[in-house]
């Protein structure tokens, strides 16, 4: 299992991003959650298999209709105490 947290910027705020990311969620095997952050990015914060995880992100960056919308993303290792349940959209 792995954690990972992304950050996207962009034109990601004010355009169904989230929403896109909690679909998305719903074809892989993943929890965690999505939401924007103060400075007009979005940060996603996920947990899956290395190989799942890889493959959500992907389907975000390149496939999903807010691909356009992101100008540049960053992704890292998160540290979480417990995998969470879920995945949802947090204020």
């Amino acid at each position: 299992m792995t954690a990972k947290r992304v950050i996207f910027d962009g034109r990601v705020q004010g355009v169904g991003f989230r929403h896109t990311v909690l679909e998305a969620a719903k074809g892989f095997e993943v929890s965690g959650w999505v939401r924007n952050l103060t400075d007009g990015t979005v940060e996603l914060v996920a947990c899956g298999d290395d190989e799942e995880m890889g493959e959500f992100i992907r389907e975000i960056v390149e496939e999903s209709p807010m691909a356009r919308h992101i100008r540049h993303h960053t992704v890292a290792s998160a540290a979480l105490e417990e995998p969470p349940r879920g995945f949802r959209i947090i204020k």
